[in-house]
């Protein structure tokens, strides 16, 4: 999985996460316990926390307010980690965006990563690591165009600003700082994904829109092992494109997902109808943007799954394996 870039910080033992309950933060926070880590979430439910993973973590409250100071227990957690992993944000395309909404989504992000970006400044021991979330929307959408990390300016959409916002809230922590713009992760938990299974299964599944829009993709299992190399290793700082090296149109996607499953791809769904559902978080599907892993690559990592047939011919026989149907 990883070649030309050998480990150079010391082991991470000890390690803080935000957001450890969504989908992503699941799947990381297990791999950690599996790993040896000690972890401790930052959580709004504490006790909800330690049962989900069994209570085989630690847990301190936290809320992302926009306070100026924050709570004297999270700077006691942060100054006992070697590292930060900041997955919190409010969820973006299971409801409509409605004003109140923009803001949650909005402050869940921003004032959550300044809250943690200000304890690692007040810690008496600081972690090696702040290692933060982003998503490809910064760069805006588009059919013709192609993004990597050195793309500039960003884009111009709600999104973008959303993500422009998140990783200035992340600067400034004063150790070592990995951004990750996070493509469409797949895994059959959550995600999009999730609710495109069911569909496709039922054959009432078929592509979104015109279907020429771009999906940059990563494997849930890819994404989990970059934040455990990043956590060890010196080498990564600053921002990645969290995205599988081979970006395909949603119609493409739509036929792999169908041979995954079995399925015929067909009866599309109206554009208009996902925006009466979604409003403006349709944006998500309708719209696109064809973005590389630059730095990735650069940096030596190699993906266990490169193209999105294997992904997903992967993640259906997880969805459909009777342990987890049981």
């Amino acid at each position: 999985m990883w070649m030309n870039a050998e480990a150079t910080g010391a082991e991470t033992k000890n390690v803080l996460v935000s957001g450890g309950t969504g989908f992503v933060g699941k799947a990381l926070v297990r791999k950690l316990i599996t790993s040896g880590k000690r972890v401790t979430l930052l959580s709004r439910d504490e006790e909800r926390a330690r049962r989900t993973f069994n209570y085989k973590i630690e847990a301190v409250r936290f809320e992302a307010t926009g306070k100026e100071e924050p709570e004297r227990a999270v700077i006691r957690a942060v100054s006992e980690c070697d590292a930060v992993i900041n997955l919190a944000g409010e969820p973006i395309s299971d409801r409509r965006w409605t004003l109140p909404r923009r803001a949650r989504i909005l402050q869940s992000r921003v004032n959550g990563t300044r809250q943690l970006v200000r304890a690692i400044q007040r810690a008496d021991k600081k972690p090696r690591v702040l290692i933060s979330t982003s998503a490809v929307g910064y760069y805006g959408t588009s059919e013709t165009i192609t993004f990597d990390e050195d793309t500039h300016p960003a884009g111009n959409d709600f999104l973008a600003a959303v993500a422009i916002a998140w990783e200035a809230a992340a600067q400034d922590a004063g150790v070592r700082t990995v951004i990750n713009r996070f493509g469409i992760v797949l895994g059959p938990d959550g995600g999009a994904l999730s609710k495109m299974l069911p569909l496709f299964n039922l054959f009432v599944g078929g592509p979104i829109g015109s279907g020429n829009q771009w999906i940059s993709w990563i494997h849930l299992a890819d994404l989990t092992e970059l934040i455990m190399r990043e956590l060890d290793s010196d080498n990564f700082s600053g921002v990645y494109n969290a995205t599988a090296p081979h970006p395909v149109r949603f119609g493409a996607f739509c036929d792999a997902l169908a041979k995954a499953l079995r399925r015929p791809n067909w009866l599309p769904v109206p554009s208009l109808a996902l925006q009466l559902i979604l409003g403006e978080a349709a944006e998500l599907v309708l719209k696109g943007q064809r973005v590389l892993p630059k730095r990735l690559l650069e940096n030596g990592f190699k993906f266990q799954f490169e193209d999105v047939q294997p992904a997903l011919e992967d993640i259906v026989a997880s969805w459909k394996s009777p342990a987890r149907q049981g």
